[in-house]
């Protein structure tokens, strides 16, 4: 996925879906649910180790479904790179296809959300602060280290969506 996808990354409770949502409304197109919240809501848990590889790939199929639907930009509320570090960060492993699958997704952008909002608890998905930032610094390696180039925003929610806009602008510029 590329042409005008916008992944949205970034730990637990740092505004990934108000963004996109915002995001969305401001740009008169969609935005594509993290698929992770469904899961947790419908089984009342959160994924086994094995499961991690089949919500990415559902992550993927919803994008692909309103690509085809939207012309106009995506707001993507988490990516399979999201999936990969969580699998890696709570069972130690990232199945091989699964760390592929991450691997060979293409956005346009890719935005993410720092970590100086307010922690907000939120059911089975959310661990704790502490484990929101160790998750942040290890997004940010990643992506460093796979030569991911990245706008990070900060700041409450109008500052954000104005970084998200210049970022865009860019692009388009």
């Amino acid at each position: 996925m590329s042409g005008r996808s916008v992944a949205i990354l970034g730990a637990e409770s740092t505004g990934k879906s108000t963004l996109a949502a915002a995001l969305a409304h401001r740009h008169g197109t969609v935005w594509v649910p993290e698929y992770l919240r469904e899961f947790v809501d419908v089984h009342q848990r959160t994924p086994h180790e094995d499961e991690q590889l089949g919500i990415a790939q559902m992550q993927v199929a919803r994008e692909a479904e309103a690509a085809t639907h939207h012309p106009g930009w995506l707001f993507c509320d988490t990516t399979p790179v999201m999936t990969a570090l969580y699998s890696d960060f709570y069972f130690g492993r990232v199945d091989a296809v699964l760390a592929a699958l991450a691997a060979s997704r293409r956005y346009a952008l890719t935005l993410v959300t720092a970590p100086d909002t307010p922690w907000i608890a939120d059911g089975l998905q959310r661990e704790s602060a502490s484990v929101r930032l160790i998750v942040h610094a290890r997004l940010i390696t990643l992506l460093e280290q796979h030569d991911c180039d990245y706008q990070l925003l900060t700041g409450n929610l109008a500052r954000r969506l104005q970084q998200a806009d210049d970022a865009l602008h860019a692009l388009t510029d």
